[in-house]
């Protein structure tokens, strides 16, 4: 299966979670009048809608290239992730504190009589159990392609921020959960209700932190982040092994999606050759590149034997040694 097809599954397992979790956790706030439990209503209600604009990205994504946007529209997978860091921000983390802090300065008012807390803790309790299914699907899917780096890095460093968004939704689900559980058994135990309103406003606060981690990570990759460094010493190491290159003297890359990277090199070439074996080698390198690197979709090289990295303030690959001494 593609790694697309994997994060289509992982954001359709999550949106019929979170879709059910949603209307079960309202009914328990309506039914208990519970701050925390309204506000993980209102948290379940933003991962849906979450979810739904991955779905359109990802479909976005895949349309042809057109005159309008001539190298296509993978970069909506980067766009709307983006998105959804502020959604969750916005109406998950604000609508918390909010809910939690007006239970708090409400706490002397008379209260309306509710039914039974055993709602709260039937409803969080099996929601903390869907939401563990579907972390546990978006967490197969990370670790297939995180490999062997830590966990935090691979987080950092993916060019594909779907999983990793849906994956963190979950976990933020999941400590909203025990925090939710913990504020309605602590109102229990103590007699005191502002428990209930100091479990919302933590909710809300671990929301937005979630919230400004994805929103940060999104926001480089849309304006546009370099290929990693293994695929730009590949790239290197293919054109220089191609005979008739001498080295390549500039290589700058950036991800438009996931699976779409744009390279573009100067490339010092054997000075004896005529510009129909140069044009010749440029063609070999570009099929070279994609037989074995198929997300490298668009690729310019130009030939240039007298470039200067030193007079050019971009950091690029150029600083790396030549592939041959690798």
């Amino acid at each position: 299966m593609s790694g697309s097809a994997n994060s289509v599954r992982v954001v359709i397992a999550a949106l019929l979670g979170n879709l059910l979790i949603a209307l079960s956790k309202f009914v328990a706030a309506f039914v208990t009048g519970s701050a925390a439990t309204l506000a993980e209503a209102v948290h379940s209600v933003a991962d849906t809608g979450n979810q739904i604009l991955l779905l359109v990205g990802m479909r976005l994504s895949r349309r042809d290239p057109s005159e309008k946007h001539q190298f296509g529209r993978t970069i909506e997978r980067y766009f709307w992730p983006f998105i959804v860091s502020i959604m969750l921000f916005s109406v998950g983390g604000m609508f918390a504190a909010y809910e939690g802090v007006h239970k708090l300065r409400t706490l002397h008012e008379p209260e309306t009589a509710h039914g039974s807390n055993l709602w709260n803790y039937g409803v969080l309790g099996l929601s903390f159990i869907f939401e563990l299914y579907s972390c546990s699907v978006a967490l197969a899917e990370f670790n297939k392609f995180r490999g062997t780096k830590r966990f935090f890095a691979a987080l950092v460093e993916t060019k594909d921020p779907t999983i990793p968004v849906v994956l963190m939704e979950d976990i933020a689900a999941l400590v909203g959960l025990a925090v939710a559980l913990c504020g309605v058994g602590l109102s229990d135990l103590t007699g005191w209700k502002g428990w209930d309103g100091v479990a919302s406003l933590a909710i809300g606060v671990l929301l937005c932190f979630v919230a400004f981690f994805l929103g940060r990570k999104t926001h480089s990759l849309l304006i546009g982040e370099s290929a990693t460094v293994e695929d730009r010493l590949r790239i290197r190491v293919i054109t220089e092994g191609v005979v008739g290159v001498r080295r390549v003297r500039q290589l700058l890359s950036v991800h438009r999606g996931p699976d779409d990277v744009l390279v573009a090199m100067k490339v010092d070439f054997d000075r004896a050759l005529d510009i129909d074996h140069i044009e010749g080698l440029i063609d070999q390198i570009e099929r070279e590149l994609r037989k074995e690197m198929p997300h490298m979709r668009q690729i310019f090289i130009e030939p240039d034997s007298k470039y200067d990295g030193h007079a050019d303030p971009r950091p690029d690959a150029s600083v790396l040694p030549p592939a041959s001494k690798l």
